[in-house]
């Protein structure tokens, strides 16, 4: 697949997979399943920047529970189309000793990165982590051991951007994900 250039020919090469409504109603959905899931616990709402924190705040306003927050800054891919070695921007800066960590992400593709921020946070002495993402690509390359606890939405195996999710490093403030057509 040939990546184009600019966000502009991006957008025209690109199909509308999920809309804005559509991933309200979702993140709505997920919120009501993780406040049944903490059961009065308060949790660290640890996001992973930058990617969900278009997500993370949504979903952090539909949250009913009680949240202490935080955010890491790892990544793979600094701007490009594939992902590399993991780079650490910022480790959680709060306690997770013996802590519920919500840790919250745009997207589970291979799930390198946030497998390594969930172990970085049970190292750091975290009860439990729970994965929550926006989406989840469909695909038989995951890391092994890696999975969500809450999704929003299942993507297919495509480039995808909007969202949080970026373009080039640009697009991730588009009401919607869209997906490079093939």
């Amino acid at each position: 697949m040939i990546v184009p250039d600019t966000l502009k020919e991006a957008l025209t090469q690109s199909d509308l997979l999920f809309d804005r409504a559509t991933l309200d109603a979702q993140i709505t959905r997920m919120a009501a399943e993780i406040d049944a899931a903490l059961d009065g616990e308060v949790p660290v709402f640890l996001t992973v920047m930058h990617g969900a924190l278009i997500f993370a705040g949504q979903l952090a306003l539909s949250v009913r529970t009680d949240l202490e927050f935080d955010y890491v800054h790892a990544t793979r891919y600094r701007g490009d189309t594939q992902g590399s070695e993991l780079h650490w921007l910022r480790r959680p800066q709060v306690s997770l000793a013996g802590r519920t960590v919500l840790l919250v992400d745009d997207i589970l593709d291979e799930g390198h990165t946030l497998k390594a921020v969930r172990d970085a946070c049970l190292a750091l002495g975290a009860r439990r982590v729970l994965v929550t993402t926006l989406c989840t690509k469909i695909h038989d390359r995951r890391a092994e051991g890696i999975v969500a606890d809450f999704n929003g939405v299942d993507l297919p195996d495509r480039y995808v951007f909007g969202y949080g999710m970026d373009f080039r490093e640009q697009a991730r403030n588009l009401p919607g994900i869209y997906a490079l057509k093939d």
